[in-house]
């Protein structure tokens, strides 16, 4: 099955990491210039701008223009198909994430009956030892 062009919907657009990257440096809200973008990146000016191409192609990011710069601001409603989806798992790891904290603590109470245990055991040994 041939995979879906990059630019058809916003869950292909971010299946690539650096892409996730520059969503994650505009999170804040706040616009940002390619070059600065570049900087934080690591990466050559070129795969920076064609990344952002792909966002703006799906609307999560848009662009405008301050004299020469180009400066790019993140549009966190496109997202929202995303996050609607990712929600339904929600309750899977809200149940799971549950189920370990429960396990987590009937092993912390067994241990401390067994560490409460063993001192009783260790104290009456000693006493009497002691009464001899």
């Amino acid at each position: 099955m041939p995979r879906a062009a990059t630019t058809s919907d916003v869950f292909n657009a971010i299946g690539e990491p650096r892409r996730r990257q520059i969503i994650d440096l505009l999170a804040d809200g706040s616009e940002r210039a390619v070059g600065d973008l570049v900087g934080a990146l690591r990466l050559r000016q070129p795969a920076v701008s064609k990344h952002l191409h792909v966002l703006r192609k799906v609307r999560v990011v848009s662009m405008s223009r301050r004299g020469r710069r180009r400066m790019y601001r993140l549009n966190p409603r496109e997202l929202k198909p995303v996050h609607d989806w990712i929600q339904n798992f929600e309750r899977f790891w809200t149940g799971h994430l549950d189920r370990i904290k429960e396990a987590a603590e009937r092993r912390a109470e067994q241990r401390a009956a067994r560490d409460r245990a063993t001192s009783t055991q260790q104290f009456h040994s000693k006493e009497r030892h002691h009464d001899r």
